[in-house]
């Protein structure tokens, strides 16, 4: 199980709005096929490690391992759990029940009423936080939300910025630390930063540093204060801009209007679920995340301090929340944290 795990991450930030999902197939004790979900609309794990079976004869006295419920229903490709039963499996052990409405123990009952072996819950807590976005979503009707910053040793985000500051975020991490926040981009399917932020640093928001696809782009501007020099609407990815006034959407430009009198982050939770957005990392500024934190929208947080002191500046965000673990990058300390409330 723990070898399905590995080989479905694989398929991270390419099978979104799909589960990650390995598989592998055991005879007697040795592995001979394995198989991920590689890209959304394309062949599911079990389907993959059946076919990479080289003596299909085997199957007949093998087990297969999935860290998902196999599917049951036709959805971009027919059921697995048909295939695994044409292939005459006689056991499948699965991590965790699938929570989708449309699978969740259907694909069991099917596999048990055909005569196959079941066992469910191998390793069950690491199958659901594999797939924590996409559980987060259809429990709580809205995307998985991940909190990300870089503060200064002295726990500034941002110089003092005054009408004479250039355009240009201040530097906190290394060239080697921003390609890792570039492969957290890649992996989750929308981004999201303030307009003042925008304003100040005229960022891409994308993942130019790291092989992938970039996320779509998402910000809040109430009067459309935003530029159409800067680089958000540079049509490099899909943006989605909320504001109260109408504007008309254009090539990868979108605009939604939300009502301003009102709670905002709500509602923009809730179009990106109709959206069928699964995760969000938002990457701030000050005023953004702690929105998200007081309404207590989140879900992790990832927070990068820098080996420089900054002296002043605008203060980062204060998360009053238990520490899950620290991890030393190349030039500065994270801090990760998730949201248990």
């Amino acid at each position: 199980m723990r070898r399905c795990i590995e080989l479905a991450l694989a398929g991270q930030g390419s099978v979104a709005p799909n589960p990650l999902v390995g598989c592998v197939v055991v005879h007697k004790g040795r592995i001979i096929g394995e198989g991920y979900h590689k890209q959304y609309g394309k062949n599911h794990a079990e389907v993959e490690a059946i076919q990479s079976v080289q003596n299909q004869l085997l199957l007949r006295e093998s087990s297969l391992y999935v860290n998902l419920e196999p599917c049951s229903h036709i959805g971009k490709t027919p059921p697995c759990t048909n295939f695994i039963l044409r292939h005459n499996i006689p056991e499948v052990i699965i991590g965790q029940v699938d929570i989708f409405p449309e699978v969740s123990g259907r694909g069991i009952k099917q596999l048990s009423d055909a005569g196959c072996r079941v066992k469910v819950g191998i390793l069950e807590n690491e199958c659901a936080w594999l797939n924590r976005r996409f559980i987060t979503f259809y429990e709580k009707k809205r995307p998985y939300i991940i909190l990300k910053w870089a503060q200064s040793a002295d726990g500034y985000i941002d110089i003092e910025r005054t009408a004479t500051t250039p355009t240009g975020p201040a530097w906190i991490n290394d060239s080697t630390d921003l390609i890792t926040v570039h492969k957290w981009r890649s992996e989750e399917q929308a981004i999201m930063a303030g307009t003042q932020t925008i304003i100040n640093d005229n960022p891409k928001l994308t993942t130019r540093l790291y092989p992938g696809v970039n996320p779509i782009r998402i910000t809040i501007d109430k009067h459309l204060r935003l530029k159409p020099a800067l680089n958000i609407f540079d049509n490099s990815a899909p943006t989605i801009i909320f504001t109260e006034k109408q504007a008309q959407s254009k090539g990868n430009i979108s605009f939604i209007t939300i009502d301003f009198s009102a709670d905002i982050i709500p509602q923009v939770l809730k179009h990106l679920y109709l959206l069928n957005i699964q995760s969000l990392i938002v990457e701030g500024g000050r005023k953004l995340l702690d929105s998200f934190i007081c309404s207590g929208f989140w879900d992790e947080a990832r927070i990068m301090t820098g080996q420089q002191k900054l002296n002043y500046g605008l203060p980062a965000p204060v998360l009053n929340c238990k520490t899950d673990s620290y991890i030393d990058l190349h030039s500065c300390r994270l801090r990760i944290c998730k949201n248990c409330g």
